[in-house]
């Protein structure tokens, strides 16, 4: 224990490589931090134009960790990496009509264009580094009002455009490329429609422009003494649009609840008007239209101005770590937890595969030699598991809670204290890093991606080895192997989410890359549509899950979900393909 102790007072700074990281040396350390305390949106030149997050933000892995990935996958290679100026070369004259590109707000610059091509998916990662964009936005509009998003949409209609709604940037399901086509592509960036624009303090909502970004949501409550708690893994650049357009959860949701428990109302600029969504805070009047329009992803219109039920400020906030023995005690203690009711913001339990893989890439040799000494003396095997956990409120709120959850942690033989409190602190410091350990391993010919599911308890474990079984045999025709492991995020009293991680070795060539993870993620995605759970709990559906939504909604939900998107876009120029395939 001492030893323990004397090893992480060594580390002054303490982030995350993975969900634990207790490193901070010389080694392993960020160059910087992220700035959560930001009122507007990062600008996009600050973000980089081929990976993930702010360019000055770099995220190390630890040696024994990536040896750790190599001993499942093999020895990697790096694959070769194209300049933004020989990208930039590739980038055609725009088609767009001089009626936009004489409006201040409609740019047709290349770079501009090229950085809102792509998101963060994988194959989004392949087309960046190789170079092949393969289709590039005619022109990108940075609306400043509701009325700016008018105009656009009937220029739209006018000259026979695409439009594709451009929140952060940040999907990994496809929603933001444009498509080859003989329509002129118009993406919509919401970038400028980052403020607070009215706060109803006694009805706790807050109206805010849909393009603000999860960093000035927080710093624009907080000065008034407001917390919305939405915290997904994108936070730092992904928008409230975005949210409600592809039905997200944060990493906080079982205390601030999901993105359809915050979404109250607003504003939707269709291209058959403008849908003004009630704040009401409930109703018996008919189907919920803000509930059908969460989720449309972008098909049914433009999300301009949104209203947020916020909440005060809590008083206290503790993040906390703890081992169960195995699996079965980890999740016994989650179902018992929320079927309880016990008051806690999340819970968060890694497999067995995943908890040793985040102990190795989140510490030295000697920390981890430190930790799993330790806790092998507590009589933890290599089935251990990790579970970290968090609560939300007033002190005496959380001490009760507390005293509840310790009990029950205590009655499925877990392993906490000082050592596991500080791994807790450490978890929160860098919560919203681990997106830039991809770029990372990406440097080291590690390919890394993940998705992710939910399904009622009864089948959670099921589910969980179906699909890590299909995305470890994926590549066994190639004799290539894949490393994976799955985690738990988010419960519920019914069920839980399932977030499984993937990594493989880079192929000799971009395109022979991109084909292994098409073969991984067919695996994977066949495995959800084949099981009781749904193609996406937090992600969304974007192109790449489009051809598995059947098997989750039906022949006649499919068609329900088209005709409603028609009746909106009956010329089907708002980001087809996605959602829904043609």
């Amino acid at each position: 224990m001492s030893k323990l102790k004397s090893l992480i007072r060594k580390s002054p700074k303490v982030d995350n490589a993975a969900p634990l990281a207790i490193t901070s040396d010389s080694e392993n350390a960020d160059n910087t931090s992220l700035d959560m305390t930001s009122k507007t949106n990062t600008p996009i030149e600050q973000t980089r134009w081929n990976g993930w997050g702010n360019v000055n933000i770099n995220k190390k892995v630890s040696p024994h960790g990536a040896k750790l990935i190599k001993s499942h996958i093999g020895k990697t290679k790096k694959l070769k990496s194209v300049s933004l100026q020989q990208v930039l070369k590739t980038v055609p004259q725009s088609r767009l009509p001089a009626e936009l590109t004489d409006l201040d707000i409609v740019t047709t610059d290349s770079e501009v264009r090229l950085r809102h091509a792509r998101g963060q998916s994988f194959p989004d990662w392949i087309a960046m580094h190789g170079g092949d964009f393969e289709v590039f936005p005619d022109g990108v509009a940075h609306p400043k009002s509701t009325n700016d998003v008018e105009q656009l949409l009937k220029l739209a209609q006018e000259h026979d455009l695409i439009v594709i709604p451009f929140g952060g940037g940040t999907s990994v399901a496809g929603h933001i490329n444009p498509q080859q086509g003989a329509r002129p592509v118009l993406t919509i960036a919401m970038s400028k429609m980052d403020q607070l624009i009215d706060l109803d303090r006694e009805s706790q909502i807050a109206t805010f422009g849909a393009g603000t970004q999860g960093p000035a949501v927080e710093a624009q409550l907080d000065e008034h003494g407001y917390r919305l708690g939405h915290y997904p893994q994108s936070w730092e650049l992904s928008t409230l649009g975005g949210w409600i357009a592809a039905r997200s959860s944060g990493q906080q949701s079982l205390g601030y609840g999901r993105i359809e428990q915050m979404f109250a109302g607003g504003t939707l600029v269709t291209p058959q008007g403008v849908l003004e969504i009630a704040d009401i805070p409930a109703s018996s009047a008919g189907p919920d239209l803000r509930e059908m329009m969460m989720g449309t992803e972008g098909r049914a219109g433009i999300f301009t101005e949104v209203k947020m039920r916020v909440q005060s400020q809590p008083e206290e906030e503790l993040f906390k770590v703890a081992f169960l023995p195995n699996w079965e005690a980890g999740k016994a203690v989650l179902k018992q937890a929320v079927q309880q009711d016990i008051r806690l913001s999340m819970l968060r339990l890694s497999n067995a595969v995943e908890t040793d893989a985040h102990l190795h890439l989140g510490t030295t040799p000697s920390q981890f030699l430190a930790i799993s000494t330790y806790l092998k003396a507590r009589g933890l095997s290599s089935e251990k598991v990790m579970l970290t956990y968090g609560f939300s409120g007033d002190k005496a709120q959380n001490k009760l809670a507390l005293t509840q959850f310790n009990k029950l942690l205590k009655q499925n033989g877990s392993v906490t204290g000082k050592i596991t409190d500080i791994m807790g602190s450490v978890w929160v410091h860098g919560r919203f890093k681990f997106p830039y350990l991809r770029g990372t391993l990406w440097d080291k010919g590690i390919m890394v991606d993940t998705f992710e599911t939910a399904t009622n308890w009864i089948h959670i474990d099921e589910q969980m080895a179906q699909m890590q079984e299909a995305v470890r045999n994926s590549l066994a025709d190639e004799g290539e192997k894949v490393m994976a492991f799955t985690h738990i995020s988010h419960v519920y009293k019914q069920g839980a989410s399932l977030y499984t991680t993937y990594f493989f070795r880079a192929a000799k060539d971009h395109a022979t890359t991109l084909q292994r993870w098409q073969k991984i993620k067919h695996a994977a995605s066949t495995s959800v549509a084949n099981g009781k759970a749904t193609i996406s709990h937090q992600h969304g559906v974007g192109r790449d899950h489009a051809p598995y939504l059947a098997a989750e909604k039906g022949k006649l939900g499919i068609q329900v979900t088209r005709d409603m998107l028609k009746s909106l876009d009956p010329e089907q120029r708002m980001n087809p393909g996605v959602l829904l395939e043609e």
